[in-house]
């Protein structure tokens, strides 16, 4: 027979199963898999007519939570599954109650056996052998709200107007950030032209041969980085760093590529170093000099004037005069460029844009010059949040402070970052987005900003957020280093250390859980009876073995006249309360058990009076 709140908390546990899938990665198969296992639950639960489909339906369920809370680790996703997780014992409990227990009594249960069950997640957290991606990441192809793998007139105009969190930053101390003007965040470098688009060359990781830097070193400052989802599987990183987790590395062009799958929020750890990054001096390829000859006529009869006549650094000096000296100004709504030579009317006509002209027009001008040079596209400058009770201070970086840049190759000095959005708006970079569109009333009514009086409120649960990322910043490299610490030669132990653990842990949770087991209702009356027949025991009044309570009354009664009226109103309290019929009995307990306080009173009065009289001691019956 199923109870009809089993079937009741089963339908609430797979509602909230499915507020989770609607927040997965559908990239992922594991996503495909969980959606699968709870569908599986919806019919079995459906179609359930025993316990046994329940059952089934529960485990089909906890399989689906587990995938879930790992693919979605944040701190809103964990009280999510935690709750699924009550709900789902207190599901299980409520059928194996066979509705004897209530809700209220249900859900005590049922968050006693998760605090109990503490000791094992502990263990298996600390010492699980830690497993890297099932699957690799894949690159997808298509535009979303975010940072973009491919630069064209319009592409970023959408993102500026996103005022959600595109990652957040947490250093050591605010001093380690460098200041505003400095605040770039490098994600993909774009070193394809084709007159109109920029395209990366490569596959994210697939670039040149490449050495990695050497690993962190030991106590060395950290970088806490929290990203949101982005198609973009690449991660924003300042250029500088080691990455604290072995199966994250930066390639020659100076990308950062981790193991996730793309669209799921990331967590990382970057350690300082105080060494040029390596891939600043990796010289440039044939392609960082392509420029789709005969696309842009007018910008490449200005650069090739500037190749015959300037050196490479004195190229620089020219570009700069130029975007200095016309009547450039950044807009989030430049007119359109039609598809025939689009940087020349640009650069000479329309001279309106953001930074995406900027650095398109600025790289194609280097490269027709003969100047090395590439585009960036990451995220530029962020607002500080000072630390609070929650957690410690973070750098927030928006969605729209999406930007792009140039980086061009110098013999002397390497690759090095040349922002042309700089020389036009320089307070776009140092002030960010808001700033460098300073009335330009149309432009500024193209923001989002947001409920102001959420903002405190969004940023305490950041801080939260942050605190719960670092603290699940558990991976291999961090295992390896506290097993080293924790077992020092007997490294290879970790496996029996497991093992053990969970045995005794098992143990104890079997014996807090004996000494929690709730006692029957009936068994409480039954204590409650036999409190008040020992204050009848001075009078050697004891029941014999197989003597009713009526019959035991009537004889104590008979010996005893003064307990006669205690003892009745005690028979009729405890019967009316043991043999209440089913579902009366719930709705009656509370008046039932005073009548059985007030009987039990009563008798002990009588008895108190009795003792204070000289009354003979009476003798038990003479066993039959």
């Amino acid at each position: 027979m199923i109870e009809p709140l089993a079937r009741r908390l089963q339908i609430l546990s797979l509602s909230l199963l499915g507020l989770q899938l609607l927040d997965s990665d559908w990239e992922s198969p594991l996503s495909w898999g969980s959606l699968t296992l709870v569908l599986m639950a919806i019919l079995k639960v459906r179609n359930a007519r025993r316990s046994a489909d329940l059952r089934r339906a529960l485990l089909a369920q906890l399989i689906a939570l587990g995938v879930l809370a790992g693919l979605n680790p944040s701190l809103g996703q964990g009280l999510l599954q935690a709750a699924t997780g009550l709900v789902l014992i207190a599901g299980l409990l409520a059928q194996e109650s066979g509705g004897a227990s209530n809700l209220r009594q249900i859900l005590n249960r049922s968050v006693q056996l998760m605090v109990v069950c503490l000791p094992l997640l502990v263990l298996l957290f600390v010492f699980m052998p830690r497993l890297g991606p099932l699957w690799p990441y894949a690159e997808l192809g298509r535009a979303q709200t975010g940072l973009s793998d491919q630069l064209n007139p319009g592409s970023i105009a959408q993102l500026a107007q996103d005022p959600s969190p595109a990652l957040r930053l947490s250093p050591g101390q605010e001093k380690d950030l460098p200041p505003a003007d400095q605040r770039y965040w490098r994600v993909r470098v774009l070193d394809r032209f084709d007159g109109q688009r920029w395209v990366a060359s490569s596959p994210i990781g697939l670039s040149q041969p490449w050495t990695p830097p050497a690993p962190a070193q030991p106590g060395a400052a950290e970088q806490l980085w929290l990203v949101e989802p982005s198609p973009i599987s690449a991660l924003p990183w300042g250029g500088t760093g080691v990455p604290l987790n072995p199966q994250i590395r930066n390639t020659a062009k100076g990308e950062l590529v981790g193991p996730w799958q793309t669209l799921e929020r990331r967590s990382y750890g970057l350690a300082a170093s105080d060494k040029p990054p390596a891939w600043q001096r990796h010289p440039p390829t044939r392609s960082d000099l392509n420029f789709a000859a005969g696309s842009n006529p007018q910008l490449e009869a200005l650069a090739l004037g500037w190749r015959q006549q300037l050196p490479p650094a004195e190229r620089l000096a020219a570009a700069q005069a130029l975007f200095q000296g016309q009547p450039f100004r950044y807009t989030l709504q430049p007119p359109a460029l039609g598809d025939d030579a689009p940087l020349d009317q640009f650069l000479f006509g329309t001279r309106a844009g953001f930074c995406e002209h900027f650095a398109s027009a600025f790289t194609d001008l280097m490269r027709a010059a003969g100047v090395p040079a590439r585009v960036v596209v990451g995220y530029q400058g962020g607002s500080w949040v000072p630390a609070s009770l929650w957690g410690r201070g973070y750098l927030e970086v928006l969605q729209q402070d999406a930007h792009a840049w140039s980086e061009v190759w110098l013999a002397d000095q390497g690759w090095v970052r040349i922002d042309p959005t700089a020389w036009v708006a320089p307070a776009r970079i140092r002030g960010g987005l808001r700033s460098g569109l300073a009335g330009q009333w149309a432009d500024l009514g193209l923001l989002r900003q947001g409920l102001p009086w959420l903002r405190p409120l969004t940023r305490s649960w950041t801080n939260l957020d942050l605190a719960w990322s670092q603290l699940l910043h558990y991976d291999q490299a961090s295992q390896d280093e506290l097993m080293r610490r924790l077992l020092g030669p007997f490294r290879s132990w970790q496996g029996m250390v497991l093992v053990v653990g969970l045995g005794l842990a098992l143990a104890l949770d079997v014996g807090i859980l004996g000494l929690l087991r709730p006692t029957p209702r009936q068994d409480q009356q039954r204590r409650r009876l036999d409190r008040s027949l020992s204050r009848l025991a001075p009078f050697n009044l004891v029941p014999q073995p197989g003597e009713t309570l009526p019959a035991f009354c009537q004889r104590a009664a008979a010996q005893v006249p003064e307990l006669a009226k205690g003892l009745e109103h005690l028979q009729t309290s405890y019967e009316r309360l043991r043999f209440a019929p089913r579902g009366q009995e719930r709705a009656w307990a509370r008046e039932l058990a005073r009548g059985l306080g007030a009987a039990d009173r009563e008798l002990a009065a009588a008895a108190n009076r009795l003792k204070h009289r000289p009354v003979e001691r009476l003798q038990p019956p003479e066993p039959r």
